[in-house]
């Protein structure tokens, strides 16, 4: 399957092409599925950091398709990972529902980036919902001594089941069902964000849900908040229809 032109404008920013073979899935609930897969030898070529993801390409009515998944416990050594997929209509959903062992999907590596900000922050200040799953908990596995807040979106019942790995004792998952497109959680951070904060500078900003609620969210913390463009990491997930 050729990539169109995306794939052309993805090979001009040196975008690498990988081919992942399914070994594996889990159905972790009903909305939310677990693909394992070898690499390809993707791994081997560039580590691997925290929040990494790649481009998936999927066949969408005879033309490319492309969405990004982060990467689950990937093993450099071993050549594997895992994926995991929030259940919805599209394409994408379409293909992980049905996913096998011998399946494969063409990849391409380009525009994931991470850097832990200097001097490590004392607190993080998270917002995400299913989708972003996969990133929050790479984040909190990366610096597993650091406190943080959590404000997760669930848009049903089983969300309360996902795997969040969080500690009792260092981090406090805030849920919050999704609402008027976004504007409750917008509101429910709005509100509490200012006071936990408390004036300190060194702590640090993650948001990663759809498009609408992070802008919204991002651009509160920089302009009203005045947080330093280096301690914000604001990225939309997905787009609502």
């Amino acid at each position: 399957m050729g990539h169109g032109w995306e794939g052309v404008v993805l090979k001009l920013f040196r975008g690498k092409d990988f081919t992942f073979t399914v070994t594996g899935a889990e159905q972790v609930t009903e909305h939310f599925r677990r693909i394992h897969f070898t690499d390809g030898g993707m791994l081997a070529q560039t580590g691997v950091h925290p929040t990494m993801w790649v481009r998936i390409w999927f066949e969408n009515a005879g033309k490319p398709h492309q969405r990004a998944y982060t990467l689950v416990d990937a093993d450099p050594e071993a050549g594997t990972f895992s994926m995991e997929f929030a259940l919805h209509e599209g394409r994408a959903s379409d293909w992980a529902r049905t996913a096998k062992p011998g399946d494969t999907v063409e990849a391409t590596l380009q525009g994931t980036g991470f850097s832990t900000p200097d001097p490590a922050p004392s607190h993080l200040f998270v917002v995400g919902d299913p989708a972003s799953l996969p990133a929050i908990n790479s984040l909190l596995d990366a610096h597993p001594e650091i406190p943080a807040t959590i404000w997760f979106e669930t848009s049903h019942d089983s969300d309360a089941e996902l795997p969040m790995r969080t500690d009792s004792a260092l981090h406090e998952v805030r849920r919050v069902p999704r609402r008027e497109d976004g504007a409750h959680l917008v509101s429910e951070v709005r509100s509490a964000l200012p006071g936990l904060v408390g004036g300190r500078s060194d702590t640090y900003v993650w948001i990663a849900c759809d498009t609408a609620t992070t802008r919204a969210l991002g651009a509160y913390v920089r302009k009203e908040l005045a947080f330093p463009k280096d301690r914000v990491n604001a990225l939309g997930y997905w787009r609502a229809a």
